[in-house]
């Protein structure tokens, strides 16, 4: 079963420009989120200019990945560069 069933992910910026123009200071938060709970399963602190990248390749693994995988392959990510 896709992980798509089983979790959320709430992408959160914190400035009104887009990543791509924002200033190289700003952070914006990415959780992922447990569907049947609604708790927080996995949290990034994500440079605002990396924020649509990994909200796209999350977004592609919720679909593609069982759940467990997914929890298995985006655990070991810390920072933008890992994944």
């Amino acid at each position: 079963m896709s992980a798509f069933r089983d979790y959320d992910v709430i992408v959160t910026r914190t400035g009104l420009a887009p990543g791509r123009l924002a200033a190289s200071d700003r952070f914006d938060h990415i959780e992922v989120v447990s569907v049947e709970d609604l708790e927080v399963v996995l949290f990034w602190d994500v440079p605002a200019r990396s924020t649509g990248r990994m909200e796209a390749a999350l977004r592609d693994d919720l679909q593609r990945l069982a759940s467990e995988e997914f929890i298995a392959r985006w655990s070991a990510v810390e920072s933008d560069e890992d994944y």
